[in-house]
């Protein structure tokens, strides 16, 4: 009685249409989108009005006995045909605004006659789950409850039938939405259907309540689950699955990533990670980082160690794109390394005190007793020349290698650099340091 599981599928189908509302919003004329907030929110309505405490609230504040029925009949005729409308719209085709025109003038005309038989009938005992059962022989209340559940019953029947049909001539995540939609019509209709059961044998004098207690709000429950989501499936599965592609490429790019880490930290080469966003985002991030790596180590990458490390890989695996992954990995490491390794050469020099000037007076000021008066008279001639000697004292850092010579052939980097980042980042597993192989071939 305390209607948990009615405001549970309530809260579902509502948060369903909470996460379709901002699409309605920007595109308030689509007749489609239109037609599937109208099936969830109606299909929350019908659970919401439904549940025992909703009930007996709304008999209160209105002070007639079981009003709560005819709304709730109304909810569900107004569920079944927004449902109608959803699959006519869904279908396309010619005609489809006379059709679900038609629906909708038709189901208007079951909720009036709901409300004319409940003013015209007589329900003075409140009865909060059992009412179709309890004025099963009641003139007036019988005939509202026939007629809702039989419109009820056509709908859920033409909604199988169609989609069933349907999904028989396309493939895909509209298949797969179409198929859970069937199965949840069936659901649907098993709801009236057990209440029309039950109401016949009450008819013939037999009492079996619990299919009008029991079975039926089982039947609804999840048949307005599945319908709903047999509704999303369509709409939400080719997102969910290019999410999860993209979930699974930033994964694989994180050895990569990791590999270059140091090079984007120290030259600040990174964008700020971003906290919210979708897994597509994140891949974007992850590449422009990577590319953006790459690029700064594009002079520094050694042709040579490429052709030596594609032979050996080529040699030991006969595959040619791993092959070029493994050459890749190991000249974009090897490169990283030789990055880190000039920097903290300059940072060296950097900290290191210069030389000290054999013609600078002593610390006190006094003239050192070997300074040659010429040498004080020419600073311009020894300012120019300890420049050029410190340079030529200093050895130079080696030149990054582009072209390099195997048995006289001139050796280069394919053209268009490392392309595939995932192949690469897969051969990535194997490097232990610069100049040495990945998965255990290539240059030692």
């Amino acid at each position: 009685m305390n209607g948990l599981t009615n405001y549970l599928s309530c809260g579902v189908l509502w948060l369903g249409l909470a996460l379709k509302a901002p699409d309605l919003v920007r595109h308030r004329h689509d007749p489609y989108l239109r037609a599937i907030c109208a099936v969830l929110g109606l299909a929350g309505l019908c659970f919401f009005l439904g549940a025992p405490p909703t009930i007996g609230t709304v008999n209160r504040l209105s002070g007639v006995a079981n009003l709560a029925a005819p709304l709730t009949y109304s909810a569900i005729t107004a569920y079944g045909a927004a449902s109608q409308v959803l699959i006519v719209r869904w279908r396309g085709g010619p005609g489809v605004r006379r059709t679900a025109r038609r629906w909708i003038v038709a189901y208007t005309g079951v909720a009036l006659g709901i409300g004319a038989a409940f003013a015209l009938g007589d329900a003075p005992v409140e009865r909060r789950t059992d009412l179709d059962t309890y004025y099963a022989t009641t003139p007036f209340i019988a005939e509202m409850i026939v007629l809702y559940l039989v419109a009820h019953l056509v709908a859920a029947t033409v909604t199988l039938v169609s989609a069933l049909a349907w999904a028989r001539r396309v493939t895909g995540w509209l298949r797969a939405g179409l198929l859970v939609l069937g199965v949840g019509t069936l659901c649907g209709a098993g709801y009236s259907a057990a209440k029309l059961v039950a109401v016949g044998a009450r008819w013939t004098g037999h009492d079996w309540s619990p299919l009008d207690t029991a079975v039926s709000p089982a039947a609804a429950g999840l048949g307005a689950l599945l319908t709903s989501a047999g509704i999303l499936v369509p709409l939400a599965g080719p997102r969910l699955a290019q999410w999860h592609r993209a979930w699974r490429a930033y994964a694989r790019l994180a050895p990569l990533e990791r590999e270059l880490d140091d090079v984007l930290t120290r030259r600040a080469l990174r964008l700020p990670r971003p906290r919210w966003a979708t897994p597509p985002t994140r891949l974007m991030w992850r590449q422009t980082s990577i590319h953006n790596a790459l690029g700064h180590l594009d002079s520094a990458y050694d042709p040579l160690l490429y052709a030596r490390t594609h032979e050996a890989a080529l040699e030991a695996t006969g595959d040619p794109a791993h092959a070029a992954a493994t050459a890749w990995a190991t000249v974009i490491a090897a490169a990283a390394e030789r990055d880190r390794e000039d920097r903290e050469d300059q940072g060296d020099r950097a900290l290191a005190p210069s030389p000290a000037d054999p013609h600078a007076p002593p610390p006190d000021g006094t003239p050192g007793r070997h300074t040659a008066p010429a040498a004080r008279t020419a600073p311009a001639a020894r300012t120019a020349t300890a420049p050029r000697l410190a340079a030529a004292a200093e050895p130079a850092p080696p030149a990054p290698v582009r072209l390099a010579a195997v048995a006289g052939d001139p050796v280069a980097l394919p053209p268009g650099g490392p392309v595939d980042l995932a192949r690469i980042a897969d051969a990535l597993g194997g490097v232990r340091g610069p100049g040495r192989g990945v998965d255990g071939v290539g240059p030692r």
